[in-house]
């Protein structure tokens, strides 16, 4: 079925923004308990720095959830993988349709949202690998459903071809919606498209007080302010710092923005006004194995960002792994 186009005033209350931010940071900030009861950093052990994963496994989207595992999607055939932040090991808990998997996050339920590119979006089970729903998002066509963010009454997805957001209404239970009920919501405003097959909207987060979301423009390394109700936009101002060229993942933590820049191997940090209308460059975060990370989750204390390797002609054998940097 085609997904209905209509007005959308979604349940994007500042209340339960916060709600979402205040699980999210919760999930950041769990202390890791040894097999002594006693917190890992203070028994002395030490997470792996690289996460290596499988030989052509093509990664981009990375969520973090309880244990503590991460979950990353492959572009390859969209096969998602999970590796243990303890100890590096890990697997594929659900293989691929054959099309990728781009931009996903997990929910408290359980369940993986993950943006598919072209074709949709689809939620997964964590624990089994099962598919339990598929949506077409759009039938405009180029399509690209890069990322997602999550309230507890919406799953928001970016599509980098197409001015628009796209919104799962969840039940009061978390139920998912039909296939009939994607929601388009229509971006304007300051938002200007840029035609073609160029990277628009890219990574979606919450604004710090939870009123409006925040999207990086890719292309035009920008950064908006978007309303949940109408899609109407306002560039943040960021002062003197550069553009966000290549700006690809967002991750808020309090009124902190994290801001990865791919091909700039880089992470620009910010502090955000509450209402997310304004910000200041505090600092730029680097590492020398850096080698074009796309996105990213925290844990810990600590930073993850798979590398994607976009500069590097991928094949079976092409190695990639995730990089962890103090936050």
């Amino acid at each position: 079925m085609a997904p209905e186009h209509r007005s959308f005033a979604p349940h994007l209350t500042r209340r339960r923004l916060l709600t979402a931010g205040a699980a999210t940071a919760a999930t950041a900030g769990a202390v890791l308990v040894g097999t002594a009861g006693t917190p890992a950093a203070a028994a002395g052990k030490r997470r792996p720095t690289v996460i290596h994963l499988p030989n052509g496994f093509r990664p981009e989207g990375i969520t973090i959830g309880g244990g503590p595992y991460a979950y990353l999607g492959s572009l390859g055939d969209g096969s998602i993988y999970r590796a243990d932040l303890r100890t590096g090991e890990g697997g594929i808990i659900s293989a691929g349709p054959g099309t990728p998997s781009v931009g996903l996050k997990l929910d408290h339920r359980g369940r993986l949202f993950v943006a598919g590119r072209g074709q949709g979006a689809r939620v997964v089970d964590a624990r089994t690998g099962a598919i339990l729903a598929s949506y077409v998002l759009t039938t405009a066509t180029p399509t690209f459903a890069n990322d997602v963010f999550l309230t507890p009454r919406t799953a928001w997805f970016t599509d980098s071809f197409q001015p628009a957001l796209y919104a799962l209404p969840l039940g009061r239970h978390g139920e998912l919606p039909g296939a009939g009920e994607v929601v388009t919501l229509t971006l304007s405003g300051d938002w200007s498209q840029v035609a073609g097959e160029v990277v628009n909207a890219n990574g979606i987060t919450a604004t710090p007080d939870g009123s409006a979301l925040l999207v990086v423009q890719s292309g035009v390394g920008g950064l908006h302010r978007v309303n949940p109700r109408t899609g109407v936009t306002e560039r943040v101002d960021l002062g003197d710092a550069a553009p966000l060229t290549n700006g690809d993942g967002l991750l808020l933590t309090g009124r902190t923005l994290y801001v990865v820049q791919n091909r700039q191997n880089a992470i620009d940090v910010f502090r955000l006004a509450a209402d997310g209308r304004s910000g200041v460059l505090q600092r730029r975060i680097t590492d020398p194995l850096f080698d074009v990370p796309t996105t990213v989750a925290a844990d810990n204390g600590r930073l993850y960002l798979p590398n994607a390797r976009f500069t590097t002609t991928p094949t079976p054998e092409t190695t990639y792994d995730v990089i962890s940097v103090p936050a």
